[in-house]
């Protein structure tokens, strides 16, 4: 079950839900307008599952950064989230659908518990300048049934996230750095 615009400003109420910087105007009938945050990761040359991908880090300056297609691009939420009690679902939309930008289509499930700012994956079709903070996606809030387990204790290896986080993949891979 999706929480509703009122479920969720419930929620912020009892604690139940944190957003934090939280907006009440960002709130639609039922999601959060998320934003980009200010920094991307540039990832070099080609990736390697099993090894630690390496980047340049950059600043998106109030002008903006125009984003390449062909690059992957890792960003991170303006805003930082969490619930112990509900299951989040992190979204582009179709503000920048429509620009040409994918955005988190990989990964956007966070679990009961997850309490992080979010590292996005971020591919461009075609050449398109973005600005720090701009309204990015939606973020919806879920109910979950049966007993509820917290992300940040279970040992999970993206539970300390804090930025912009790389794919830890290789430390499952043999061969690969540990």
């Amino acid at each position: 079950m999706i929480l509703t615009k009122a479920a969720i400003t419930e929620a912020i109420a009892t604690g139940e839900i944190s957003i934090e910087p939280f907006d009440a105007a960002r709130l639609s009938p039922n999601a959060y307008d998320w934003r980009l945050g200010e920094t991307l990761r540039i990832c070099d040359g080609y990736l390697d599952a099993a090894r630690p991908t390496t980047f340049t880090e950059t600043a998106i300056p109030a002008t903006g950064t125009l984003l390449e297609p062909g690059v992957l691009y890792l960003g991170v939420t303006y805003e930082k989230t969490g619930s112990e009690t509900y299951a989040q679902m992190l979204n582009g939309d179709r503000t920048t659908g429509s620009l040409g930008i994918w955005v988190h289509v990989s990964a956007p499930l966070g679990h009961v518990g997850h309490a992080i700012r979010w590292t996005l994956e971020i591919r461009a079709t075609k050449p398109v300048r973005i600005y720090p903070r701009m309204t990015f996606g939606k973020l919806i809030f879920l109910a979950t049934a049966g007993d509820r387990a917290s992300y940040q204790h279970t040992g999970g290896k993206y539970a300390a996230t804090e930025g912009i986080d790389i794919s830890r993949l290789y430390t499952e891979l043999a061969g690969g750095p540990r």
